[in-house]
């Protein structure tokens, strides 16, 4: 921020200085005579007689191949069935289904008897004894 004031302080120093000189330069530019005008050369003399345009224009060759001017029959076109087919009018017969037993088993109204079979005790699974 210094530096810029110092910087400013330094052109107005110099302005001042020069400000005499610059208004006596600018009084002698406007005491000087004007410039001379600037003459231009002549310019040459135009053409007496102007080129002439040929009347008839020459045929530019093209690339381009003559477009036929009858147009090719079509292909015939196919012919469509006259007939219809046959169409099938009773459906075939459904699979049967499997058959289900008509006869219960019966069901056994007695219970059977199981024998009387001792398992032997295991230490671990036996409950402790009981206390008199």
């Amino acid at each position: 921020m210094g530096s810029n004031k110092s910087f400013l302080l330094a052109m107005l120093v110099v302005l001042s200085l020069l400000s005499d000189h610059a208004c006596l330069g600018a009084r002698r530019l406007l005491d000087t005579p004007p410039l001379p005008a600037l003459t231009l050369p002549p310019l040459p003399p135009l053409p007496s007689t102007m080129p002439t345009i040929p009347t008839t224009i020459p045929s530019i060759p093209t690339i381009i191949p003559k477009i036929p001017t009858t147009i090719p029959p079509l292909p015939p076109l196919p012919s469509l069935p006259t007939t219809i087919p046959n169409i099938p009018t009773s459906l075939p017969p459904l699979p049967s289904l499997p058959s289900l037993p008509t006869t219960i088993p019966t069901i056994p109204t007695s219970i059977p008897s199981v024998p009387n079979v001792q398992i032997p005790a295991i230490p671990f699974l036996t409950p402790p004894p009981s206390k008199p």
